[in-house]
């Protein structure tokens, strides 16, 4: 059973997280040329401000979650957001480099509020046994942020110039989120267990003797190992198949099917979590998600079968997203889900945060881009190995309630 208000504040979330992935992630690639031209400043360097925003995000998860625990999402989530607008609007107005680093640090810290990770904890934490369904449909709704959000900003560019469209978007933050994390994020919250009324269902587990376990440690690393190989898949398919001698165009079709076949992939995630036990649900999709990157490195055609690939591979990350969402609650119960989540995600999102700018080192580096897609396989296909350690020792209610 939910706890009282949890479908209002999940429909809250559903505009929130897509709103903030939206302005915070998907706006800069949109605004990156701009911000340069108009600056002076180097694309790599614009972009390296971008990708210190990542890595505070990382860094400031595992805090995030001990904090969220304690104090319940509508306060951190509230935070961020009033944390957020001030930070988007100072990326607007920095006069030089120093103030626009400075900016998105305070951009990252913000997200690590906004994000996923604490969107995770929230509904975890307020539906309990029925968490599946409601994280599928914030990952629904929070997978077309992209879709939503990078033409606005390509319009407010073109109409205010990259100052102004952060501006919006700033005022998007302090009018959306803010007031609605502030109003929605109101069911009930046990700081000592973590969760929400009958939601806090699971059996109480000591953080250390958990973060500890071998289990912890293997699910970390197995996770951290699909994130890198996925998210580097996701920025790098557009140079792989404009290798192939795809134009530009087709490879970003290409990716926008990949799009298509994540949202495809959410829906299949309840189905799969019904059918089978939490490590051969985890071994089952890091090993889809490195046969799909391993495809994408031998299939050059047709255009169809690439097309076909590049679908399997958004359905694989999109069943990933929610493998992580749910991989805590499934082995350790939904009592220290915040606090835990938070230090699994912390070098999880670091990887996804290195992941663009490792896989195009790594493409220059090997040469080609399918040789790089080959590491990239390697590298999911030994986080699926390490999947069959994630089971905790002695598990056998909450570590795997259904056969391995």
């Amino acid at each position: 059973m939910s706890a009282p208000g949890a479908r209002r504040a999940l429909v809250a979330l559903c505009v929130t997280v897509t709103t903030s992935y939206g302005v915070l992630l998907y706006a800069f690639p949109v605004l990156a040329p701009a911000i340069s031209a108009d600056t002076g400043w180097s694309l790599g360097t614009v972009t390296a401000a971008y990708s210190a925003a990542q890595v505070t995000s990382a860094l400031a998860q595992a805090a995030v979650g001990r904090w969220l625990e304690r104090a319940g999402p509508r306060a951190v989530m509230t935070t961020a957001a009033a944390l957020a607008v001030p930070a988007v609007a100072g990326i607007a107005l920095a006069p030089g480099l120093p103030v626009f680093f400075l900016a998105w640090l305070a951009a990252g810290a913000a997200t690590a509020g906004l994000f996923y990770p604490p969107a995770f904890a929230a509904i975890t934490g307020w539906f309990g046994e029925g968490r599946v369904r409601a994280l599928t449909a914030l990952t629904l709704v929070a997978g077309l942020s992209s879709t939503v959000f990078a033409p606005l900003t390509a319009a407010l560019e073109a109409a205010l110039g990259w100052r102004g469209a952060y501006g919006v978007l700033a005022l998007v933050l302090l009018c959306v989120v803010l007031p609605l994390h502030a109003a929605a994020l109101t069911p009930p919250w046990r700081p000592a267990g973590g969760a929400g009324g009958a939601a806090g269902a699971g059996r109480a587990v000591g953080l250390r003797e958990v973060v500890a376990d071998r289990a912890f440690l293997a699910l970390t690393a197995a996770l951290t190992l699909g994130a890198f190989g996925v998210y580097a898949v996701v920025v790098n398919i557009v140079p792989l198949l404009g290798e192939r001698g795809f134009d530009t165009a087709v490879a970003a079709w290409a990716l926008g099917v990949g799009g298509v076949g994540q949202v495809l992939g959410r829906l299949a995630y309840a189905p799969l979590e019904r059918r089978a036990g939490p490590v051969a649900r985890a071994v089952a999709v890091l090993a889809a998600c490195a046969a799909s990157t391993a495809l994408l490195t031998v299939v050059t055609g047709p255009l169809a079968l690439v097309m076909a690939v590049s679908l399997l591979a958004g359905m694989a990350r999109g069943i990933f997203t929610l493998l992580q969402a749910t991989a805590v609650a499934d082995r350790w119960g939904t009592a220290r889900y915040a606090a835990l989540n938070g230090i699994l995600h912390s070098p999880l999102m670091l990887a996804i945060a290195l992941a663009p700018w490792a896989g195009a080192a790594l493409a220059g580096l090997l040469g080609v881009y399918p040789a790089m897609f080959a590491v990239l396989a390697a590298i999911g296909a030994a986080g699926a190995l390490l999947a069959p350690l994630t089971r905790p020792a002695g598990a056998g209610g909450r570590g795997d309630p259904r056969p391995a």
